[in-house]
């Protein structure tokens, strides 16, 4: 006689207890997502002092820096070693050689001689206007400040180094306004990791994660860049990277919900 099965189990001192059925998912432990999270905010942290020595260190330094070179004067025919490093100084140069090498990270260099107190190599961002004209043997004019070569010039035609400072305060802008953004991801996604450790899909990597640092790293670049070169003010960076990073999250989020209900 054959005895028909059951869905239940006999425990060594108890009653039955039924048994777990195939279709049911295993429950989950909260830890691990917690502790992802944990790590998320942790991390988070690195890119949040970046962000915050970029504008309480960097900016402010490079700022004062352009100030000081702008409102520097020609030193005086009698000035002693101290006043020469903030005065602006009229040297003759005799080039030893350049180097000009296109590529991406391209190189821009001339060494220069003849000096008692200085003889060394300056670097360019490009090669023109002055470079690339340059010969070994040419005598060029260079501005010196606070011992560093700032311009050199020949016959009128003048070119700043890579040490003159700029005013351009807006790819550092940029930098620290990505950092800010990353660290308020970091931030975001450990949260939501601490607090919903079960839930469906609690801002995984892939929907949301990837997309949203892709998008900050584009929209920091493609503002910040043309803010440079329109010489636009710096605000300008965070005041449009920060809301199309915002609505781009939102996107993704109300893009997910319906995703979430037809796979539940």
């Amino acid at each position: 006689m054959t005895v028909p099965s059951t869905d239940t189990t006999r425990g060594m001192d108890g009653p039955s207890l039924p048994a777990p059925r195939a279709d049911q998912p295993a429950r989950r432990s909260p830890g691990r997502p917690r502790l992802v999270g944990a790590a998320l905010i942790m991390l988070s942290l690195i890119p949040a002092l970046g962000c915050y020595l970029v504008f309480t260190a960097w900016l402010p330094s490079d700022t004062k820096r352009h100030q000081d070179y702008v409102a520097a004067e020609a030193c005086p025919a009698h000035a002693t070693a101290e006043v020469r490093e903030d005065c602006l100084r009229t040297v003759s140069f005799t080039v030893e050689s350049t180097q000009i090498k296109q590529s991406r990270s391209g190189s821009y260099k001339a060494a220069l001689s003849g000096t008692p107190f200085w003889n060394g190599v300056v670097a360019f961002g490009d090669p023109g206007p002055l470079l690339e004209q340059l010969r070994p043997g040419d005598q060029v004019t260079g501005t010196v400040w606070r011992g560093d070569v700032m311009t050199v010039s020949k016959e009128g035609v003048r070119q700043g180094t890579s040490e003159e400072p700029r005013d351009e305060p807006q790819m550092t802008v940029a930098i620290g306004t990505f950092l800010g953004l990353l660290a308020a991801m970091g931030l975001g996604f450990g949260t939501v990791r601490m607090t919903r450790p079960l839930g469906r899909e609690p801002f995984p990597w892939h929907p949301y994660g990837k997309p949203l640092i892709i998008t900050t790293v584009i929209t920091c670049a493609a503002v910040g860049l043309p803010a440079v070169w329109l010489g636009s003010p710096s605000w300008v960076v965070p005041t449009v990277a920060v809301p199309v990073v915002a609505c781009t999250a939102w996107l993704l989020h109300q893009h997910q919900r319906p995703s979430a209900a037809r796979g539940a």
